[in-house]
């Protein structure tokens, strides 16, 4: 089922809107089906020419699920509240929840071209998350590809042929396109990964060269054009403490290695690991170790058989 949509002006016939759409059974009704884990309703994809705008409002969403595709310019989304406008161009993934809030446009100044599909079922949430698709994502980069294209195309083409079967060819489809997702996130997640493992390994050296300085964590994450919040974050997730708690744990084991090794004050011991104020050294020390840094070394020199 094609559908051109013209205006007229002067007589003169202008292409507005390319529509090509599909439905379950012929019907546009929107429903929810949990009788199969998962099921195509219904899919289609827009193009826009002359028409200025192609506005769509849902104050209480639908009863199903919603991939909208963006091959092409660029759709403004309008997600949680109607006042928001989010721009997402060319590439990405739009997924809409059951009675989720959509409003949304697209915009001929934009050229953009959409395809999008509808689906329910009893089992899609977890068939989402199955393919890395977490309940918080909302918007989901793919890039530009035509396989996503031939995908959203045969789709349309079952549903308006209707042959033998094909309710359960739309799943499939469905499912490969959920298969493409789920591989463009775990590529994305390994170089994602792969970058904060240099930064993190990055950050671990320079803390374990430069311990015994005045480190300023907000100043490092600056220079490495993080904010301090994600830095900290990420290193914790690391290393399972905090940059500073790193930095405290190399000056308390150096500080113990002083005690046991050399005949430095205390005082000097903690300046040269980084405290300059013998007491907050001292202080530091009690917490991390349960013990003063003069009762640590009279301790070790009694086990050493050394005379305190």
């Amino acid at each position: 089922m094609h559908k051109m949509i013209q205006g007229s002006k002067c007589r003169k016939e202008v292409l507005a809107v390319y529509m090509n759409s599909g439905y379950l059974n012929n019907s546009h009704i929107d429903f929810k089906d949990k009788s199969k884990p998962l099921i195509v309703s219904s899919c289609g994809t827009y193009r826009l020419y002359t028409r200025p705008k192609l506005p769509t409002y849902r104050p209480r969403g639908r009863w199903d699920y919603q991939i909208i595709y963006i091959a092409a310019g660029a759709a403004h989304f309008h997600f949680d509240n109607a006042e928001n406008n989010t721009v997402v161009p060319a590439g990405n993934m739009v997924l809409f929840r059951p009675r989720e809030l959509q409003k949304y446009e697209y915009f001929a100044s934009d050229q953009t071209q959409v395809y999008w599909v509808h689906f329910t079922g009893g089992s899609v949430k977890n068939i989402l998350r199955s393919h890395g698709i977490r309940d918080d994502m909302r918007v989901i980069y793919m890039g530009t590809s035509l396989e996503y294209d031939r995908i959203f195309k045969r789709m349309i083409y079952e549903m308006q042929r209707c042959q033998p079967d094909y309710e359960e060819l739309l799943v499939m489809l469905l499912r490969h396109l959920l298969i493409l997702i789920h591989r463009q996130i775990l590529k994305r997640r390994v170089v994602k990964n792969e970058y904060l493992d240099y930064e993190m390994d990055l950050a671990a050296q320079y803390f374990n060269d430069h311990y015994n300085t005045d480190i300023n964590i907000e100043q490092y994450a600056a220079s490495r054009g993080m904010s301090v919040s994600w830095f900290i974050r990420n290193f914790k997730e690391y290393s399972k403490i905090t940059p500073m708690q790193y930095i405290v744990s190399i000056r308390i084991a150096n500080a113990q290695v002083l005690l046991e090794t050399t005949t430095y004050t205390v005082a000097e011991i903690g300046q040269i690991v980084g405290y300059d104020n013998p007491l907050y050294f001292s202080r530091i020390f009690h917490k991390q170790k349960g013990i003063s840094p003069s009762g640590y070394r009279k301790r070790i020199n009694c086990y050493s058989g050394e005379k305190g």
